[in-house]
């Protein structure tokens, strides 16, 4: 298929199947037959049958593949029985897909060629439009058509984590020269983020369109940050992203890792549902956000390397944390871990299923 043949998506049939999904449930605050379960990173490296449809193929050349990222996508929700399926992409798709020149590199991330540091560089971050990622439409459509009943998350990263990559040209352990434009030359910050926001909303719109019944915006590097800077500096692009795809009304989910101190501006910024990672019980969580969102979490991805009593005693805790909460979605705390047993992700699923059927 080429960008000239992009096919008509059907949104409001899909969303009409998959309505009544307990994970769409839970994430409009509803009542639900049991906690929804779905993990970030459910397709990936934990499974067998990934690496093997993946041998020999680089990461982005992986997203760009229709068919391999239906089966990439549909292979958690074939083994373990999640509640959603999570589109495979990663969050340097849409950069690329405008010409920024980078590419992620095994064992260390997304390597950016040359890094934005001035306002000139803001020219080389143009408008993305549905045909720079016809591939995502299409592969949206096939999943859709496979996936029945079951939802369809599609995700983008936020405008900070983004910037941080183009900005320090990696992955950055203290996001120096990120934080040095921030505070530096906070007009061309708020600009770059701006533009970033512009684009992350494109393609999540992109998303929507072909079919996703749901989207997470991934900030991962923003729990660097304290309160007041978010505020101040983040806030406003990432509140962008959200209400360019509101009209839409599918649930928006926002979730950071490291970000129990901003957890309330996260919810702020106008998501549905805010993602806990597992340093804060959702107890706590639910009292940092405050009324009116659902929360998602939040068990430490490593506690499934423990035994299975120790993984299910961990499991009920964070189940009793959530007991009051007005819409939970049971997850990690952050990504499934590549050495992790796979077993044990579709037990965990089944346990959470079973302790809190209705």
């Amino acid at each position: 298929m080429s960008a000239n043949d992009l096919p008509l998506s059907q949104p409001a049939d899909r969303r009409t199947e998959t309505h009544d999904s307990a994970f769409l449930r839970a994430c409009r605050r509803e009542p639900v037959p049991h906690t929804p379960v779905w993990f970030m990173r459910q397709a990936g490296r934990s499974l067998p049958e990934y690496l093997k449809v993946r041998e020999g193929i680089g990461m982005l050349d992986s997203c760009m593949r229709p068919e391999l990222v239906k089966e990439i996508t549909l292979q958690p929700v074939r083994r373990h029985g999640v509640d959603a399926a999570i589109y495979f992409s990663d969050i340097v798709v849409p950069l690329k897909a405008i010409g920024v020149d980078l590419d992620i590199k095994p064992g260390v991330g997304p390597v950016v060629a040359e890094p934005f540091r001035t306002r000139a560089d803001l020219a080389r971050l143009r408008d993305l439009t549905p045909e720079d990622v016809w591939y995502v439409t299409e592969a949206i459509g096939l999943l859709t058509a496979e996936l029945g009943a079951t939802p369809l998350i599609g995700f983008a990263g936020a405008p900070f984590t983004l910037a941080s990559y183009l900005v320090e040209g990696g992955p950055s352990r203290n996001h120096e020269h990120t934080k040095a434009m921030m505070y530096g030359d906070p007009e061309l910050w708020a600009d770059l983020l701006d533009r970033l926001a512009e684009i992350t909303g494109a393609f999540l719109k992109v998303q929507i369109e072909a079919g996703a019944s749901a989207v997470q915006l991934f900030d991962s590097w923003v729990g660097a940050l304290a309160p007041a800077d978010y505020r101040r500096s983040v806030l406003p692009a990432s509140a962008k992203v959200f209400a360019a795809v509101e009209s839409f009304g599918v649930p928006r989910i926002h979730f950071g890792v490291g970000t129990g101190e901003l957890l309330g501006l996260m919810g702020e910024a106008g998501a549905d549902v805010v993602g806990v990672d597992w340093r804060v019980p959702l107890d706590e969580a639910a009292r940092r956000v405050g009324p009116g969102k659902a929360l998602q979490g939040n068990l430490d991805p490593a506690v499934l390397f423990a035994g299975r009593a120790a993984v299910e005693a961990k499991t009920d805790e964070v189940l009793a944390a959530a007991a009051g909460l007005e819409g939970h979605v049971f997850n990690l705390g952050h990504g499934v871990l590549p050495s992790m047993d796979p077993d044990a992700l579709t037990r965990l699923v089944a346990h959470v299923h079973e302790r809190t059927a209705r």
